[in-house]
C-alpha cells in the first residue's frame, strides 16, 4: 500500500525530476526558440501542482480528502509511467513501422496510460469507475488548458 502522509505525497514530487530528461527529449518545441523553450518548460514545472491542487479540490468534494495524499503519490508514479510509454512510442515510431502498426502501438500505449491513470485513482481513493474516470478526465482538462497557455506564450 502507497504511504498515506502529506510528507510523502509532496517527496513523491521527486518524479517530476525523473519525467523532465524524458520531456525534453520528447518535446520538439524546446528547440524552437527560447520563447518557446522557457513557455514549455514553465508549462511542464506548473502542471505538476495544478493537477495536485484540483485533484485536492475534487478529492474534498467527494469526501475523499485523507486519502489524497496516497492519490498523489500514485499519480506522480504513474506519470513516470506514461512517460516511458510516450517515450517507447517514439522509438518504435523512429523505428520505421508501417503506419498501421504505429497507430495502433501509439493507441495501445494511451489507453494503457489512461488505464493506468484511472486504476490509480480508483485504488488510491476507494471510489468506483465512473468517478475514478472523473481524475482522468480532470488532468486531461488541465493538461489541455495549461497547452493553452503555453501556445500563447510560445507566440512570438
Amino acid at each position: 500500500m502507497l504511504p498515506a502522509s502529506r510528507a510523502a505525497a509532496l517527496r513523491s514530487f521527486w518524479v517530476a525530476g525523473l519525467c523532465l530528461p524524458i520531456f525534453l527529449l520528447l518535446d520538439p518545441a524546446l528547440t524552437s526558440g527560447a520563447r518557446s523553450a522557457v513557455a514549455e518548460l514553465t508549462g511542464y514545472i506548473t502542471g505538476w501542482p495544478a493537477y495536485a491542487l484540483a485533484a485536492l479540490a475534487l478529492s474534498r468534494a467527494l469526501g475523499r480528502e485523507a486519502l489524497w495524499p496516497r492519490f498523489l503519490v500514485a499519480w506522480n508514479w504513474t506519470n513516470l509511467f506514461q512517460y516511458l510509454i510516450m517515450l517507447a512510442i517514439t522509438l518504435l515510431s523512429a523505428a520505421g513501422l508501417p503506419a498501421w502498426l504505429q497507430e495502433a502501438v501509439t493507441m495501445v500505449g494511451i489507453g494503457y496510460a489512461l488505464w493506468l491513470q484511472w486504476f490509480a485513482a480508483r485504488a488510491a481513493l476507494q471510489i468506483g469507475g465512473w468517478l475514478a474516470m472523473g481524475f482522468v478526465v480532470l488532468d486531461l482538462l488541465v493538461s489541455m488548458l495549461l497547452s493553452g497557455i503555453v501556445t500563447d506564450l510560445s507566440r512570438v
